[in-house]
C-alpha cells in the first residue's frame, strides 16, 4: 500500500498510518497455508502483518512457500480442518482421512447396521472414515 514508504522514517511513516486509523500489527506465526483448488502453499517462519483498516483487516505475508499437491498435509492440518468444521464427526474425518480405519470404528458401524466386519471397513472406506455416513450407507 504504501511501496516501503520511499525512504520514509519507519517512526514518521507509523505517524500518518495512525492518523489515518490504519493499524499494523506483527503476527508470531510459525506456519501459514495457502489452499488453492490444486495446492498448498506453505510459509515456515513466514513474516506476517495484520493491517486493520476502516473496519477490514488484510493481512501481509512474506517469505518463500513450499509447493505440494492438495491432500498432503500434516496432522495439523488435519486438526485445522476439523476445528473448522465444529463437528465430532468432521473431528473423527480428519483423524482416519488417509489412515487406516480404526478396529473400533469397524467395530461401531458393523454392531449399529448388523453388517460383517468386512462390509463395514468397506463402508468406512468408501466414506473416508464418516461413521454417520457409513451406517447411513449400510441402513
Amino acid at each position: 500500500m504504501f511501496g516501503g514508504g520511499g525512504g520514509m522514517n519507519p517512526r514518521k511513516m507509523k505517524q500518518m498510518m495512525n492518523q489515518m486509523g490504519i493499524d499494523l500489527t506483527e503476527l508470531d506465526a510459525e506456519e501459514v497455508i495457502i489452499r488453492t483448488p490444486d495446492e498448498e502453499l506453505v510459509f515456515h517462519d513466514a513474516d506476517v502483518q495484520r493491517m486493520d483498516a476502516q473496519g477490514q483487516q488484510t493481512y501481509q505475508i512474506v517469505g518463500e512457500p513450499d509447493t505440494r499437491p492438495r491432500g498432503e498435509g500434516t496432522d495439523a492440518d488435519a486438526d485445522a480442518d476439523a476445528d473448522a468444521e465444529g463437528a465430532d464427526d468432521a473431528a473423527d474425518d480428519a483423524a482416519t482421512a488417509g489412515a487406516e480405519i480404526p478396529d473400533d470404528d469397524v467395530e461401531i458401524v458393523a454392531a449399529r447396521t448388523g453388517v460383517s466386519e468386512d462390509d463395514a471397513r468397506a463402508a468406512l472406506e468408501e466414506t473416508d472414515g464418516d461413521l454417520a455416513a457409513a451406517v447411513e450407507r449400510l441402513e
